[in-house]
């Protein structure tokens, strides 16, 4: 296995997004311009099963309105890494981050989307570790 490093987890992962990895709840306005879109819990999950950490959540707003939640990675350093901020795109802020537990074994929603995202990481990368 050859060594990689952040650069290449990011080449990887924005190689690999894609509309069937999009969240169905944000797929009818997933557009190639923006592949990040749709892919923060998966890519935080894809982040975490690497680096290890924390998982970060917060709530997403636009006008005022909750619109969903975003999520990204604290790393064991302490350092905050969202890979997929750019997404937001339309003026919407994201809130105070909380912590997050991994959930145990699959996901409930998004469980074929994990893996599918992985597996192409991981044909960029090598095998992946697994989740933490």
């Amino acid at each position: 296995m050859s060594p990689w490093n952040l650069r290449d987890l990011d080449h990887a992962l924005r190689a690999s997004w894609a509309a069937d990895t999009c969240s169905p709840d944000d797929r009818a306005d997933w557009r190639p311009d923006n592949p990040a879109w749709g892919h923060c819990d998966i890519t935080a999950l894809v982040v975490h099963d690497v680096f290890g950490g924390l998982l970060l959540v917060g709530e997403v707003h636009l006008d005022g309105v909750q619109r969903g939640h975003h999520w990204w990675n604290r790393l064991c350093s302490g350092v905050e890494l969202d890979l997929t901020r750019e997404q937001f795109r339309r003026g919407q802020t994201v809130g105070a981050p909380r912590a997050l537990e991994r959930p145990p074994g699959p996901l409930p929603r998004r469980w074929e989307d994990y893996l599918l995202l992985r597996s192409r990481v991981a044909a960029h990368l090598d095998p992946l570790p697994g989740p933490s």
